[in-house]
Parts: structure tokens; sequence; C-alpha cells
């Protein structure tokens, strides 16, 4: 018997729908076609936020993403979808059967349309509402250095780029508008591929995608605390999609010293000296020189032995750096290789620097959502550190023979006390030797779920390891006979960056908006050891056998630690893509503050008006571009050491009777449980332009920026038994102006020729101090730069004629004229010394220009610095009682030259004990340089597109070739670095070349 099988009606409705809706949705789906592909600009970058739509259909659209990419489901039927990009014209493409397109769209003005990196995200040129300055890895890569921060000195108006010393190792210093802390530090915050960074000279300039330096409080506020001084951020290459390309890029090259001063002859320093002792009676003719120079010295003036040091210590240095860079990959899977070497060999026999370096940047997309990557580099440094010789050499009595009859070293010509220059240069007896390790490696991993949305977490370790050992034998420049030294120091030390972004971004009718939110975790830890000891058993060991070092045996360990966690959210608006708006606010607490202070609120708001986008603006032909900008914000500082608000002690020597035994006191700074953030608020008023068809363009800034409670060293009464202490104390402030122009002088033409102009006029000034007047004592003054001359103002030198007038301050002829500014009838430090100037700067700019000619190309890149003041070393390198050495230049006063330079020389006065000599060498330091000068030659595509070269120039740079200075007293001096003379600074002339296979 067959079961009874009953037919539900509603179960028979449901599974016939069910079925239906199956074959329907299987139908539909045959009837789709998946699109994708990329959208690039002519030079083959990304363009994110390009538009693709369903040609027939509007209501069918996607928007590629920051890697240019897109995809799209349309009917099967479409063959054709249109991009449209912000500045362009709107592009039909033709779609391929199962193919990926390669889209390649041109803007309008593509300045314009240029992505620009701002923190923590992108945004268009045209977008920007910050004063954030874009260059291109292309041009920084163009001026061949050792530091890529040396590729832009000059072409970035308000950053203010100088190389600290020509040291093979030396490294540069930098200020973006200026110094707003007088104590603290002021230099920039750097970021590389999103991770705080600070070594910035680990970089090959061959790997930089580009560099954007943000300069006002609206860029730089999503950074909060990190970002007053200014924020550097550097993104390095990463892989395309593509067949291997591989590039090699190589340049060597001599430097050497082209203006250093030189030292008297040995008719100069005879005659200093006999004018020496004429001044105190004890010569007046050759038949004196008996009473003013040994026999050992009448020997050596008689058969002309006079050394200059200058020529047999300083050499031609030499540079040369070679990169290789690999660029590869799949829609999946995209690399970027590239290792590089750096050897420097410096002026100085000993001063040299290698620097092995390797990068790896891999992106992988994961499915449909998910995208992981990472940046790394791996930088080594071996560097043999010299000591400057010049320092003693240009001291040192010149006469004398400096070798004996077989060769060796004599250590104190004519039996002096001061030791041979050349004498460190003798086997094992001075040696200095550095070793670094840094890595710097980040991953992150991105999501995006659906269109406009993404989450990306970054998580970035950087470990450097260094060690410092150095070794100084008895007769080395710093022992001078005293026992043998080698000190022995290691630091080990890591920062870990951990960034968490949510962005949204929507476009809705005539309203676009992009949300951002962060946040942000560093720990910084680091330890260290130092030792030191005297006395050692064998030179030729070195520094590495301290335990056989015979006294003064010492050690120190050292730890630091700090902390910084922050939340920021930023929110970018445009209505009609020509009225922006930016909001941003962070906050963050540091533990190197006090409790109760460790927290800040940064806020900033930012408006721009794209004035050119007005219907008033569309029938004029002048301007293709005119946008205004307004924005204020407030950022912070608390570059301060880590443990200032604690009282700490330190040991020293103590006894009970006879007895030693441990004691402590307060160390000389104290803590200040009250510390707080130093702050600085910055208003903003900005102008973009271009005209005739883009052809001239330029933007122009006016800031203010006050800093408010100044991390600032304040002294104590000794009375206390501690000499200062870091309080939020005082105020400064920064003003200026800032102007950029670039024009395409020929545009249309065989020859080319591209100009750009920068301005910067900054004017620093301290508002505030601890007791609201001067602090003499720290040579801070209110309404002054932060760094001034306070010294005599020197009138001259006291004539012949004079005796009457000089007598009534107790001088005479001869002697060194100071105004009487009180007018009171004497000289005294409180109320006669005045502000002499300042090293800071009036202004600084640039005049770059770029010539192309067929194949050929040249550059040539002028800077000036006018308006400090310089006290450069050499022109107080006199000495009046004609014992040592003496700059050449030196213009002393005799009855018979009545100068006004320098004081009479006086065999019984040194240039320290000589009245009001402090107020000697203040000259105006404004010079003019020729900054680079590069001609290249690029062999043309017909010559390589059958080889395995694609692409092959070669180039010769010059770097400092000229230099123009507004007093002639410079003119054997370079006054890039103040005043210094240790380490002179050098002219590079290189030849180089890229090849591309």
């Amino acid at each position: 018997m067959m079961p009874k099988i009953e037919w539900n009606s509603s179960f028979i409705k449901t599974t016939a729908l069910s079925t239906l809706l199956v074959v329907a949705s299987s139908f539909v789906r045959a009837q789709e076609q998946s699109i994708a592909g990329t959208v690039t600009d002519p030079a083959g970058k990304p363009l994110a936020g390009a538009t693709i739509r369903s040609l027939g259909n509007n209501s069918i659209s996607t928007s590629t993403d920051v890697d240019g990419k897109f995809s799209i489901k349309l009917a099967k039927g479409v063959s054709q979808i249109s991009v449209t990009y912000l500045g362009a014209d709107t592009q039909v493409v033709n779609i391929i059967d199962n193919k990926p397109l390669l889209i390649i769209v041109a803007a309008r003005d593509s300045k314009l349309e240029e992505v620009v990196v701002v923190g923590y995200g992108t945004v268009k040129k045209r977008d920007l509402t910050g004063s954030v300055v874009s260059v291109k890895g292309d041009e920084i890569a163009k001026v061949p250095s050792a530091n890529l921060l040396e590729s832009v000195q000059g072409k970035v108006a308000g950053m203010d780029v100088t190389r600290s010393s020509g040291s093979a190792s030396s490294g540069v210093n930098i200020t973006i508008r200026g110094n707003r802390s007088v104590t603290a530090q002021n230099g920039p915050l750097y970021i590389v591929d999103g991770i705080q960074y600070s070594n910035i000279q680990d970089i090959n300039p061959n790997d930089v995608e580009s560099m954007e330096v943000l300069k006002d409080a609206s860029s730089t506020a999503i950074y909060g605390s990190r970002g007053a001084n200014g924020v550097i951020i550097i993104t390095t290459k990463k892989g395309r999609t593509g067949a291997a390309q591989v590039a090699f890029n190589s340049y060597a090259g001599m430097s050497h010293v082209a203006r250093y001063p030189d030292v008297m002859n040995l008719e100069q320093w005879v005659k200093l000296r006999r004018e020496a002792y004429r001044t105190t009676g004890k010569w007046n003719s050759e038949a004196d020189d008996g009473t003013i120079f040994n026999n050992a010295e009448l020997e050596a003036i008689k058969n002309n032995e006079y050394t200059d040091y200058f020529d047999l210590l300083v050499k031609d240095g030499f540079q040369q750096n070679y990169q290789v860079g690999i660029n590869a990959g799949t829609d999946k899977t995209r690399v970027y290789f590239s290792a590089d070497y750096l050897n420097e060999r410096g002026i100085f026999e000993q001063d040299k620097s290698n620097r092995y370096g390797g990068r790896l940047n891999i992106d992988q997309d994961l499915g449909k959502y998910f995208k992981t990557g990472m940046q790394s580099q791996l930088t080594h440094y071996k560097i043999q550190a010299a000591r400057d010789p010049l320092n003693q050499a240009n001291k040192i009595s010149p006469l004398g023979k400096i070798y004996n009859d077989d060769g060796s070293l004599i250590l104190y010509p004519l039996n002096g006390s001061a030791i041979n220059p050349l004498a460190d240069l003798q086997p094992n007896a001075y040696e200095a030797q550095n070793l670094v390790t840094r890595s710097l490696i980040n991953g992150y991993l991105e999501l995006k779920p659906w269109h406009g949305f993404s989450g990306k977490s970054t998580i970035g370790v950087t470990l450097d390891n260094s060690r410092n050992g150095s070794f100084a034998g008895m007769y080395t420049l710093d022992r001078n006979g005293s026992a043998s030294k080698a000190t022995y120091s290691t630091e080990n030390s890591h920062l870990i960056n951990w960034e968490n972004v949510l962005s949204y971004q929507n476009t809705f009718r005539d309203h676009n908006l992009t949300v951002t939110a962060v946040n942000s975790i560093l720990w910084n830890r680091s330890d260290r050891i130092d030792a030191s000891g005297e006395g050692l058993i064998l030179d030729s060991q070195l520094f590495y056998a301290l335990g056989n070092a015979s006294k003064n045996l010492a050690t120190n360990t050292s730890y630091s630690m700090n902390n910084l966690l922050s939340f920021a959210g930023r929110v970018n608006y445009s209505y009609k893509g020509k009225y922006l708006l930016t909001v941003t606010g962070r906050s963050d607490g540091s533990s190197i503050l006090a409790k109760g202070n460790k927290w800040a609120f940064f806020p900033s708001l930012a408006v721009g008006w794209r004035i050119v986008d007005e219907s008033f603006m569309k029938n004029q032909r002048v301007f293709s571009e005119l946008k205004a900008r307004l924005s204020w914000g407030r950022a912070g500082n608390y570059a301060v050491s880590p443990y200032s608000t604690q009282n700490n002690l330190s040991r020293v020597a103590f006894a009970y009777d006879d007895v030693a035994a441990t004691g402590y006191t307060f160390s000389a700074q104290i803590g200040n449980p009250n510390l707080g953030w130093e702050i600085t608020a910055t208003t903003n008023v900005g102008l973009d332009f271009s005209i005739l068809k883009s052809r001239i363009s330029g933007t122009i800034d006016y800031y203010d920026s006050k800093t408010s409670k100044l991390l600032l060293e304040r002294g104590l009464p000794p009375s206390t038994g501690v000499s200062s202490v870091i309080q939020n104390i005082g105020k400064t402030r920064n003003r200026g102006v800032e102007l950029t122009l670039n024009a395409e002088v020929t545009r249309d033409l065989p020859f080319k020729w591209n100009t750009a102009l920068s301005y910067t006029r900054n004017k620093e000034e301290i508002v505030e101090l601890v007791t609201n007047a001067d602090d003499i004592g720290n040579g801070w003054f209110i309404g002054q730069p932060t760094a001034v001359y306070y010294d005599y103002d020197k009138l001259g030198i006291w004539q012949l004629g004079q005796e009457d007038e000089a007598a009534k301050y107790n001088q005479k002829p001869g002697d060194i004229h100071v105004r009487d500014v009180n007018a009171d009838g004497k000289i005294d430090a409180t109320n006669d010394r005045v502000i002499i100037g300042t090293p800071r700067p009036k202004w600084f700019g640039s005049w770059d220009n770029t010539f192309a000619y067929k194949g050929f190309d040249l550059n040539v890149l002028l800077f000036v610095r006018w308006g400090q003041t310089l006290q450069p070393n050499f022109l107080r390198r006199y000495d009046p009682q004609g014992l040592g050495q003496s700059s050449a230049i030196i213009d002393y006063w005799t009855p018979e030259n009545p100068t006004n330079a320098n004081p009479r020389p006086n065999s019984g006065l040194s240039l320290a004990s000589t009245l009001y000599s402090s107020s000697l060498g203040y000259i105006d330091g404004s010079y003019l340089r020729i900054r680079n000068i590069s001609l290249g030659y690029n062999f043309p595509d017909s010559w390589l597109k059958n080889g395995l070269v694609k692409k092959l120039r070669i180039y010769g740079t010059a770097k400092n070739p000229f230099t123009w200075t507004k007093d002639a007293l410079l003119n054997s001096y370079d006054p890039e670095r103040g005043g210094s003379e240790n380490f002179p600074m050098t002219k590079l002339f290189v030849l180089g070349v890229n090849v591309g296979f």
C-alpha cells in the first residue's frame, strides 16, 4: 500500500518562487560582465577619485581607490564606459572582453590634479586648504647628495637648511618658519611611509617618491604635539603592476676646500712678533731680534723653516654612491627593492664614512576587501671620525722643522709646549670608530569593505644600535703628554609606532565629504653604557681592552623611556569643489610631562575659496587658478628630556674622617612637578594662483605663530644649592611672508626654460620672559630673536691725536674704542653693551632655472641668505703677543698703519686679556651662492628601444661652485655655517649615470 502524500499549497508556492528566483539570478549573472582597470596620469602615477560610469546609465558608477584601481559590474551589452576626473575632460573608453583596462587621463591643468600626501591621507592639490609644499622624487634625485634634504636646500620657501659641517658624516640643520623654542628642540617631525622616523639621512634620495613639507597649523595639527615645528613627510617608492624594471644610479666625484682663511706667512709672523715687543719697548730694530726670539727660533727664521700645516693636513675628499632599484608587480602583488652604498672620504685623512642600505616595500591584495604590505629599511654605518686638527694648526708657532732626518715626526717643534698638529696621524696614536645599525620596519593591513570607507592599521618598529669607541694616545692633540685614554659606549633603542586610521569619503550632489579618525601610540625606549679608562698598557689595543687601563677606570649606565598616546579626527568638506573646509582636532598625552598636565587638545580650522570656479570668473582669460586660503590652529611641543619633572640624585666624592664613602646630592637641574605643554598657535593667510594658461603659477603666504608657555631652562640662585629648572615660562613670536613663483618661460618650443623663485622673510622675537625683563645672563632679550650678539659696540681703534679723549677711559692710541652708550664717561658691562646683531637672516631665497634642448638638460640654482650677522672664528684668530699663529687677513694698528680693524700688538697682553676684545670680528654675513649646476644628457629612446637598456642619462654636477659675500673680509670663508671653522665646508664635483633596464 502506497503512502498517502498530502501537498501543502503554500509549500508548493514557496518552492516554485525560490526556484524561479534562482533561475532568474543565474540568468541575471549570465547577463553581467565585470570590468576592472587602473586609471593613471600620463606619467604612470595612479589617480584616486576618478569616476567610472556605465555609458547610457549614469546611476551605475564607481570610483578609483588610492592606487587608481576600480572594479564595476555592468550589463552584458554595455561596450563603453566614461571616465571623469576633476580638472580633465570626460573620456569614453571601449571595453575589452576579459582584459583589465589601463586608462590614461591627462588633466587640463595637471599640477592642480596632483595628489599631495598630507597627514594620514592624501588630497588633490586643488583642494588643499593648508600651506603644503610637495617636491617630487625625480627632482630630489637630480641633485646628488648624501642627505636628501641637501637636495632641496633653498627650493622650499620657509624651510631653512644648512649643513652642520664639512665632515664626511655630518648632517643638516633645519628649521621651518623660524625658531619657536629657546632651549627645547626646534627641528621638524619626520614621517616616513606613515611612521615617525628621525634619521632622515638613512634614506637614499633615489628611493623617494615624494616629499611634502607641512608648514601651517592646519596641515600639522593632525600630528598634534609633534607638529609644532613643521612636518616633513617622506613617501618611498612602491612596486607597480607590470614587467620588472631595474634602475641603476651612480655618481662619483671629488670635494675640496676652496674658501678657508690663510694663516700668516713667515714674513708676516715675524713682523707681528716684532710689533708686539715694539709696543712694550723691547724691540726697535732687527738688532733687537735676539731679545725677542730664542736661538732655535732665530735659526729657523734664518733657514726659512716655516710650516703651513693646512697643506699637510687637508686633502681632496671623495664621494661615491651606487644604488640599484627593482620595481615589479602583478595585479595582486607589487614589490619595490633597492640596495645602495655610499662612501665618503672627508678632507682629513681619518675622516671616512661608509653607508650600506637596503629597502624592501611589498603591497599585496588579499581578495576583494583587504590589502596588506610592509615597508622596510636597513641601514648600516661604519664611520671613522677624525678630530679636526686645524684648531691646533691655526694657533701653533709655524717655526721649525716638523720631521727628523730619519723621517719621524717631531712631536714638539722647537721643543715648544704645543704638540705637532700631525700627531694624531701617527700609527696607533688616535682612533675613533662608530658603528651604527638602524632598521625601520612597518607593516599595515587595510580594509575597504565598501565604497568610500577604509580602515588601516600600521605598526612600525625602529631599532637603533650603535657602538662608539675612541682611543687617544699619550702624544695626541687630546692628551698632549698626559696618559692615554680610551672610551667605549653602546646604545640600544627602539621606537614602536602604532597608527590606526579610519576614513570615510563620499560625494553626494555638490558635496564632497571625507572624515578621518586616528589613534596613535608611541613607545620609546633606550639604554646606554659608557666606559672609559686611562693609561692603557698597549696602544695597539685601542679601545678594545679597557680592562687593562691602569687608572680612572669608570663605567656608567643609563635608561630612558617615554610614551605618547593620541586621538585625532579630521573633516574635509567641499561644496561644488570651490568652497573648502578642513576641521581637525587632536588630543595628546605625554608621559614626559607632569601629572595633571600630560594631556592637551590641539584644534585647527582652515577654509579655502576657489575663486577661479565662480561664475563671474568664467569669461576671464587671465587666471587658470585662483584660490584663497585661511587657517588657524594650535600645536604643541614637549621636546625636553624625559624625567624633567623629577629630582635626580648624582654621586659625589665623600668621606667620614679619612674613610671614603658614597655620597649623593641633587643634580644641578631640579625637576618641575608642574611641567606642561609648550603651545604654538598659528594663523596663515594664503593665495594660490596661475595665469596665462598656467604658464606662471605661484603661492603667497603670510603667517603669524605665537608660542606660549615656553619650555625654558630658568637659572636659579646659587643659594638654593641647584642651578636651573625647566619651566613653562615666556612667549615667542614668528611672523613672515613666503613667496613662490614658477614660470614656463618657453613651453611649446624645442628649447625649454622653466624658472622658479622662492622668497622667505621671517621675523623672530621673544615676547615675554620669566621676569618680564631681559635675561642678560642667557642672552635673551624681549623684542629680539632667540639668538643675538650682545656686546660692546666697537667704533674702531683710538688714533694718534685722540690721546686726551682716550685717556678719559684709561686708554691710549692703538686700543679698542667702544661706544659709551649712556654717555657717563665710563665703560661698563651693565650700561654699555648693546645688541650688535643676530645670526638669523632677514630673508633668504632662491632662483632655480632648468633648461632643456633635445636630450640635454641644464639646472642652475642660485641661493641668497641676507641680513644676518656673523662673528667668524678666523676674524678673532689674532695673537697680539705674537707667540702663536694669526689669520693673514688680520689688519692691526701701528703708528704707521692707523687702521680701525684690530688693536695694536702687545707682548704683555693676550687677546683674552685685551680690553673689549669680545667686540672684534662682527661682520655682515650676507652671501649669494650658486648652490648647484647640473648638466645632463638623455640618450634618445630611438637609440635604446631594441636593447637591454631602456633609459640612459649621464650628467655632471657642481655643488657650491661659486659664492659671493657682501663683505670682502669673507672672501676666504664659507659663511653657511655661521662662524665655525672646524671641518671646513667643501665644494663637490661629480659625474653620474642613471640607467633603466
